[in-house]
């Protein structure tokens, strides 16, 4: 086997790893497909049926009144009766148990939210896995951390209707494609130094889902050198479920070309 052969495969067999794991994360018992509901909160104490107690949203933050019978547990402890989990801060989600449920409390585009979680839900017991693009070396490219001189707040719009959402973008990443230059702008990933990217291209809405997908970049070298693997170019909840709050694509990082590589529409989608 030759040497470009045996790195193609551990190239593959690194992706497959990869996704496993995203899938596993995405088939929690208490993941997203696992949500029955969004509910946004107000003023009026309100019950829903896959939720325990009356929910409502004041000046001290999000308030649930539980009947008799009624019990959360928060932070490890039972609760009953009236508890306040005051102020949520916008993008943070409080996680609570109810049975075999989850209930999340969150803040999402300056609303107060709670979204039940059940591991029962059909849509996470019916999946299986996502359809991706087969791994190929050519779409891991090698590019150019553009850092701005401060972070720009960015306003994207959501999957839904009427929600935005503000990011600090720190800076851009540039690459090469087909003799082609492009600059996308970049918003800071989940583990420290490391960049999250959204972005549509030529196969949304036609192999790939239509509002977004996600490419994590990890931290650019100490020259801004950065590693853009499409390859790993993954769905975000709202591919899955109408019930998810996901930020859009900042108007410049609609890639004109196509992206065949990556996750495709779920079967989900595709099928139900």
């Amino acid at each position: 086997m030759a040497v470009q052969e045996i790195d193609r495969v551990g190239f593959v067999q690194r992706w497959e790893e990869w996704h496993r794991g995203h899938e596993q994360v995405l088939a929690d018992p208490h993941g997203f497909l696992a949500i029955t509901s969004l509910r946004w909160l107000d003023q009026e104490p309100t019950r829903f049926p896959d939720a325990p107690g009356a929910w409502s949203t004041t000046a001290e933050g999000v308030q649930v009144q539980l009947d008799q019978g009624e019990e959360l547990v928060v932070d490890g402890a039972a609760v009953h009766g009236h508890h306040s989990f005051g102020v949520i801060a916008e993008r943070a989600s409080v996680y609570v148990t109810a049975g075999d449920a989850v209930i999340e409390v969150a803040k999402r585009g300056g609303h107060d939210i709670i979204r039940p979680r059940h591991p029962e839900n059909p849509l996470r017991v019916g999946f299986t896995h996502t359809p991706a693009y087969e791994p190929d070396p050519r779409w891991s490219l090698t590019g150019r951390y553009l850092p701005f001189e401060t972070p720009r707040p960015t306003t994207v719009g959501a999957s839904v209707e009427g929600l935005q959402h503000v990011y600090d973008a720190p800076g851009q990443v540039e690459f090469e494609l087909d003799g082609a230059s492009y600059r996308l702008t970049a918003f800071n990933g989940r583990q420290p130094g490391s960049l999250q990217v959204l972005f549509t291209d030529a196969t949304s809405g036609v192999t790939t889902y239509a509002a977004n997908r996600t490419v994590s970049v990890a931290a650019p070298d100490a020259d801004g050198t950065v590693t853009i693997d499409f390859n790993r170019a993954s769905n975000l909840p709202c591919a899955y479920t109408d019930l998810a709050t996901c930020p859009l694509p900042p108007a410049e990082n609609r890639l004109p070309v196509p992206v065949e590589a990556g996750e495709k529409i779920p079967y989900q989608r595709l099928h139900g």
